[in-house]
């Protein structure tokens, strides 16, 4: 599994020109679902989406995590991140979940982080999306389970 996590100031998620999820400060996460992923790997990931320390503290060093602050958490499913880009001149999917396994695992990932966080948004899995976001810094970093 993989997450492309932004620390935000806010970000949107629209599909047809309807906002379907939406958060103020926090963490929006495009993830990735790779064959073979499954309850551990939703697990992990949602430790690290949580516990990621990004945000800065009264220092402004970057010491706090989505736990210790509060904000929001935006889920967007996004198979592309797990393309395969190492030669030629178009990516090649196999290296992502198929769209079946992708929504199982994509969806478990959802439940725990509703159960474990408040203010948990998402995209819709498999729709044309529209991602807002005010990046705060920027900081963005690449997340990998597996």
């Amino acid at each position: 599994m993989i997450a492309l996590i932004q620390r935000v100031e806010s970000a949107r998620v629209d599909v047809d020109d309807e906002t379907v999820g939406a958060i103020g400060a926090g963490l929006l996460a495009l993830v990735a679902v790779e064959p073979g992923d499954g309850e551990a790997q939703c697990q992990r990931m949602l430790e690290r989406l949580l516990g990621y320390r990004v945000f800065s503290d009264a220092e402004g060093k970057m010491n706090l995590s989505l736990n210790d602050t509060g904000g929001g958490l935006l889920l967007v499913s996004q198979f592309t991140l797990a393309a395969d880009t190492r030669k030629g001149m178009r990516p090649s999917f196999t290296s992502a979940a198929p769209p079946e396994e992708g929504l199982r695992w994509f969806d478990h990932l959802v439940a725990l982080a509703r159960k474990a966080h408040p203010g948990v948004e998402t995209g819709r899995f498999g729709a044309h999306m529209k991602v807002h976001l005010i990046n705060d810094g920027p900081v963005t970093f690449r997340l990998e389970v597996r």
